[in-house]
């Protein structure tokens, strides 16, 4: 439908008379699509809030290898990133699907989001209780921490619920990292 000098969808999008989209209204239900493309971007989107449904911040980062979600990785390796061995080099988890991600077109072999902050799953090994500290135990894994050992530079966030078994599996912890 045209209106004056720009066009008009009725209940969902306006656009000027210079092109530049000038409303979009979702019709009274959900939206169900996507606002622009990997093609035809928005530049900057000023909003009072956003929400999201994952519940990470994650960057990508060149990584030795394909690691999947869940792994510890910390600095180092040939690439930026590494699996996490013991120590305080721990940089955060592989995201499963990031809230956030910045740096998305970063390329190389294996390029991993990387979860800096937030609420992901995290590969564990051992015993695990609701609020332990995860500290790294080596090959990509993170394990409770002991009080004797946690301190600002090792610890990568609490888990938020029990694992009862000492064998490798996953919890869903809150990363949150020192630097």
């Amino acid at each position: 439908v045209t209106s004056g000098s720009g066009f008009t969808t009725p209940n969902t999008l306006t656009v000027n008379s210079n092109n530049n989209a000038a409303a979009i209204i979702n019709g009274g239900s959900n939206g169900g699509g996507n606002i622009g493309s990997s093609s035809g971007y928005f530049n900057t989107i000023f909003a009072k809030a956003t929400t999201a449904q994952y519940a990470d911040l994650a960057e990508m980062y060149c990584a030795d290898d394909a690691y999947s979600p869940g792994t510890v990785v910390e600095f180092g390796g040939e690439q930026e990133v590494t699996s996490a061995s013991k120590g305080e080099k721990v940089i955060g988890v592989v995201s499963t699907n990031p809230a956030y991600l910045m740096n998305k077109d970063l390329t190389g072999d294996h390029v991993v989001a990387v979860a800096l902050k937030g609420r992901v799953p995290v590969k564990v090994t051992g015993k695990i209780k609701k609020g332990d500290r995860l500290v790294s135990a080596g090959n990509g894994l993170a394990r409770a921490g002991t009080r004797t050992e946690i301190n600002t530079w090792n610890v990568i966030g609490r888990s938020l619920e029990n694992k009862d078994t000492l064998d490798a599996g996953t919890v869903e912890a809150v990363v949150k990292l020192n630097s």
